[in-house]
């Protein structure tokens, strides 16, 4: 199969031919820029992603029990891509949405072990819309890189209220936070914030839209209804007794998210934002907790639209989402259906296209433009070849977790499915069209060739920067046995593995090992009420040619290390160490790093 079977594309401006590639480090800055003219005539754009929210968790989409009546709204206004697809779990469809590409080829294939940053040589919509005269906001969840080069604010938004790491109460955010008066990363600030998290988001936007003059970019991409379920018992009431407890929270949670989507589309409308405003809502990948399934994957309770599986999965429930689409003002409303295969990795080139937006450096896109189907030019659509497939491993590896999907096939794994007549996956048609699993066998090879150039590359966290000093390192982004959450870090769970640091200059390094991090103002000894109490006796710590081991004294937060470190990649691990009999060897959940002075080595 050739690259126009794999739909990658180029967009360069005439003005630019000729310029370099985008894989070139430094290419398109993070600065403002200027607006290329006419920037009035163009249109603003609302971005709303919901985290862990599947195709059947809406009642426009049939949901029996969830009622989501703005959403339902905007359905009706909109032109809905009912053959949507994502990647099935976070980091990944959210660079894949970020850069129109796909995403294990820009380094992001999971959700934790360093494997959820960004490759800091992409470009991002937030930088293009950027440069072309937009201001730009996130207000929510990141997940792309919670240090130096990956921040948001390194990514193109000038405003930016994120959580740390996939979720709130994940080890890189701020310690404590439970959805209700939460610390927030306020354009590289930790600052507290009143209100449920949702509120909090949707409020930052609103007041972001009313301080800046139009044409404005804003991504708001939710926390909910990730896991954990927290919110105010009045959203879940009207679901207790008819569902599962878990699951009457989870539609608790979408329950507000609905009603904060009503209260932002109706201030557009008061402020006559409405007509020239691009708004498209999607989800991140399937339902968490929408239906149980059997081991198959197939439903027994609750409601998943139809489909199989759920998050997770490369079947269809793991990747099939909304995404609903509204400009009035540029004809793309009246709810209409689009059957047509389409991606998260679309998204960037349409925008493109409809704001007329230039793009200052070539970009070799895997998605396309949707402004022909939007605007009813469906008759010349060609048939496309699109990819999914679940890397939750350090490595990619070829086979694994995957599916190939046409408008009439899809390539699970082995299977194949006639999903035009089987949009359940049931009946395993491979031996009835070995022809069609050879060609779309093909097609996954010539695709992994394509985007496996870079696999074997870490995405390093920088450290000796101007930018950020001291950096704090998290269990999070461990290459290893990872503790990806504060409940982790509670209970001393085990947690084993290196961090690939890039030292941008030589000099000295205090190096802090912690088990908590510093808001939690904790000795390394104790631990709060609901933790488990380890008390070690010494600590170790590695990192390029050094091997050093401290004692724990009596009180410490944190063993501190002095280095000298060479400018270059290399990696960082440190361990816990009770020795004593029957002692405990277990990771550090945190480390501070901070250059004390740059000098040659």
């Amino acid at each position: 199969m050739g690259k126009k079977n794999i739909t990658r594309r180029h967009f360069m401006n005439a003005a630019t031919a000729g310029v370099a590639s985008l894989m070139i480090p430094g290419v398109f800055p993070s600065s403002k820029g200027k607006a290329t003219g006419g920037t009035k005539s163009k249109p603003n754009v609302v971005l709303i992603m919901s985290d862990d929210q599947g195709y059947g968790d809406l009642s426009c989409h049939g949901n029996p029990i969830l009622k989501t009546p703005n959403l339902d709204k905007l359905y009706s206004e909109s032109i809905r891509l009912t053959n949507f697809h994502v990647d099935p779990t976070c980091s990944p469809t959210r660079s894949s949405l970020l850069t129109g590409r796909y995403s294990s080829r820009v380094g992001v294939w999971h959700t934790i072990m360093g494997r959820s940053l960004l490759r800091r040589d992409e470009i991002t919509m937030a930088d293009i819309f950027l440069k072309n005269g937009y201001r730009t906001g996130i207000f929510g969840k990141w997940h792309l890189g919670d240090n130096c080069y990956y921040h948001p604010w390194d990514r193109g938004f000038e405003e930016s209220l994120v959580i740390g790491g996939g979720a709130i109460g994940n080890a890189p955010d701020y310690w404590g936070n439970d959805y209700f008066d939460d610390f927030y990363c306020h354009n590289g600030k930790w600052e507290k914030h009143n209100g449920y998290c949702t509120d909090v988001f949707f409020n930052a936007a609103i007041e972001f839209i009313k301080s800046v003059k139009e044409p404005f970019f804003v991504y708001i991409p939710t926390n909910v209804p990730h896991w954990p379920h927290n919110v105010d018992g009045k959203y879940v009431h009207p679901y207790r007794g008819k569902v599962p407890d878990v699951r009457a929270t989870f539609y608790g949670m979408i329950s507000n998210l609905d009603e904060n989507i009503g209260r932002f589309l109706n201030f557009l409308k008061q402020n006559r934002l409405e007509e020239n405003t691009v708004v498209i809502f999607l989800t991140d990948n399937g339902t968490s907790f929408g239906a149980s399934f059997d081991k198959n994957g197939f439903v027994k309770e609750g409601f998943n639209a139809g489909m199989r599986a759920n998050k997770g999965s490369v079947y269809e429930g793991g990747h099939r989402v909304p995404c609903f689409i509204r400009w009035p003002g540029g004809g793309i409303s009246g709810g209409k259906d689009i059957r047509h295969l389409s991606a998260h990795i679309d998204l960037l080139p349409t925008l493109i296209e409809l704001c007329g937006l230039r793009v200052p450096v070539r970009i070799d896109f895997d998605g396309e433009s949707l402004v022909p189907l939007l605007k009813g030019k469906t008759a010349n659509w060609p048939e496309r070849t699109l990819f999914v497939h679940n890397q939750r491993v350090d490595f990619p590896i070829k086979w694994k977790d995957f599916a190939v999907m046409t408008s009439r096939w899809r390539l699970v794994n082995d299977e194949l499915y006639d999903i035009s007549k089987d949009p359940e996956q049931r009946v395993n048609v491979a031996s009835q069209y070995p022809e069609v699993v050879k060609k779309l066998r093909q097609e996954y090879e010539s695709w992994w060739q394509d985007i496996s150039e870079r696999f074997g590359e870490y995405t390093p966290i920088y450290v000796g920067t101007d930018k950020e000093n001291p950096v704090k390192l998290t269990s999070h982004d461990i290459h290893g046995q990872v503790a990806w959450d504060q409940r982790h870090v509670l209970k001393n769970s085990r947690c084993d593995g290196f961090w690939v640091i890039d030292v941008c200059k030589d000099g000295v390094y205090e190096i802090s090992v912690r088990r908590w991090p510093e808001e939690a103002n904790l000795p390394i000894c104790e631990a709060p009420e609901n933790g488990v109490v380890f008390k070690p006796t010494h600590v170790r710590l590695k990192v390029a040619e050094f091997d050093v081991t401290k004692p724990v004294q009596k009180g410490d937060k944190a063993v501190i290390f002095q280095l000298p470190l060479k400018k270059g990649l290399t990696r960082l691990q440190s361990w816990f160490i009770d020795d004593r009999e029957n002692g405990f060897v277990n990771g550090a959940f945190y480390v501070y790093i901070k250059q004390l002075s740059s000098f040659e080595l």
